[in-house]
């Protein structure tokens, strides 16, 4: 069995209060914050070496990043992976879901065929949900999302996602799309000795020229979505002591809560 897994190298959340947005862009500036596989990227990658470990084949990681991402992208070859292709161009920068799935289909395109391609179900940063709907629609073939589990029997997949408050559950036939839940499995931890096989496996690097694309319809260019207006809240506090009757406190509070413009 042939599986990608698409991932995403995101801000470190530990790091998220030192992250600032660029007034002009209304894009994050990432210099100087450090960089993880998507969390939920794991799971993906964890899902997908399940299924090797069990059907054989081979787990490919797929990602769209900057260049100097390629040791965050080297924990995916320490779980198991067994090899990495990013895809990185200064004409990718700015991309919104769209555009950013247009370069990862054609780099999947490029590499060959796949039985599945996992993604997480949204990225830390982002958290718009559309990569896993979008990339099978790109590609062509059927997807899911919010995956809580799978089996495979034959060509068939016995699928189990998450909706609010409750399951569905499907049958679908392979190749597919799916992007995974966080609660689909624990991802594994990476090993001294996987560490240092990673070190050994291929890495292939490519940019828009490789993948034969237009630079009209990749990173910014190509987005037909722009984010509106950003800012990073400012967040205070302070502590104020209120004495009285409790009616006449609960009143000194309902004031506080309207000058904040909590209440109305």
């Amino acid at each position: 069995m042939n599986i990608a897994v698409c991932v995403k190298p995101v801000p470190d959340p530990s790091a998220y209060d030192k992250i600032t947005i660029d007034p002009a862009t209304k894009l994050l500036v990432r210099k100087g914050i450090p960089m993880v596989i998507n969390p939920v990227d794991k799971n993906a990658i964890e899902a997908a070496l399940r299924l090797k470990e069990t059907h054989g084949g081979s787990v490919v990681l797929v990602s769209m990043a900057p260049p100097d991402t390629r040791e965050v992208l080297k924990e995916g070859l320490a779980m198991g992976a067994d090899a990495v292709y990013l895809l990185s161009d200064r004409a990718f920068a700015g991309a919104d879901t769209l555009a950013t799935v247009r370069v990862l289909a054609a780099g999947l395109k490029k590499i060959g065929s796949f039985d599945l391609v996992f993604t997480g179900s949204e990225s830390a940063d982002g958290g718009t949900t559309h990569v896993p709907s979008q990339l099978g629609e790109m590609l062509g073939i059927s997807h899911l999302t919010n995956l809580l589990s799978l089996t495979v029997e034959g060509d068939a997949l016995m699928l189990k996602t998450k909706i609010e408050n409750g399951y569905m559950e499907f049958e679908g036939r392979l190749p597919m799309v799916l992007g995974v839940a966080r609660d689909i499995n624990t991802p594994r931890y990476t090993s001294l000795m996987g560490v240092v096989m990673a070190q050994n496996k291929p890495f292939t690097v490519w940019g828009l020229e490789d993948l034969e694309l237009d630079p009209g319809t990749t990173g910014l260019a190509g987005s037909p979505t722009q984010p509106g207006d950003l800012h990073v809240p400012q967040i205070g506090r302070k502590a104020e002591m209120l004495e009285g009757e409790p009616a006449d406190v609960a009143q000194k509070i309902m004031g506080i809560l309207r000058v904040a413009g909590v209440l109305s």
